[in-house]
């Protein structure tokens, strides 16, 4: 599908896309790799915007890795493999949000991360293992699906918290002016 409003620009028209213009000559795909282009450029800034959007891939990449720790490990029970899946996807998402998300990495150590943000992951463990719980309870025998969806919703909402959260445990520290 595309954007109508690319499609009829006035020639000689410019927008936050840079110069393409409206003419024969510029394809949709023109448009396509501006807007990959400008995307590209966002992802890569530091402010709140570049970092949120880094937060959510990492996060949408650990919610993949417990997805598939979850469906491999449900032969011990949904608990112990909820559990797993948080434990290692935590871990593995503090870390990527530590060097790539907030591009903290020399300023905080490993360890650090993990204790700071753990405590963070802990809430959303917590959150998550009484959701699985309810659902269990209320159907007997909830699909897979069903399950992982419910962790995914309550983790979304949770997320949101531990950005804000890591967005100040993670930040830079202000150099204090020499006297």
């Amino acid at each position: 599908m595309t954007c109508p409003s690319l499609l009829r620009r006035r020639p000689g028209a410019t927008d936050d896309l840079g110069d393409l213009e409206q003419d024969p000559a510029h394809s949709v795909g023109d448009v396509a790799h501006e807007l990959a282009h400008t995307a590209a450029d966002q992802v890569r800034r530091d402010d709140a915007l570049g970092q949120f959007i880094r937060f959510v891939l990492v996060g949408g990449s650990s919610t993949a890795v417990y997805a598939l720790l979850f469906l491999g490990l449900q032969g011990f029970g949904y608990l112990a493999a909820h559990v797993a899946g948080t434990v290692v996807s935590s871990v593995l998402a503090n870390e990527l949000h530590r060097r790539l998300t907030f591009r903290a990495d020399e300023r905080v150590g490993w360890l650090t991360a993990q204790l700071e943000a753990g405590g963070v992951s802990l809430f959303g463990l917590v959150a998550t293992s009484v959701a699985l719980g309810w659902l269990d309870s209320a159907t007997g025998s909830a699909p897979a699906v069903l399950q992982i969806t419910l962790v995914a919703a309550v983790t979304g909402f949770i997320g949101l918290i531990r950005f804000i959260a890591l967005r100040w445990i993670f930040r830079p520290t202000e150099a204090v002016p020499a006297r």
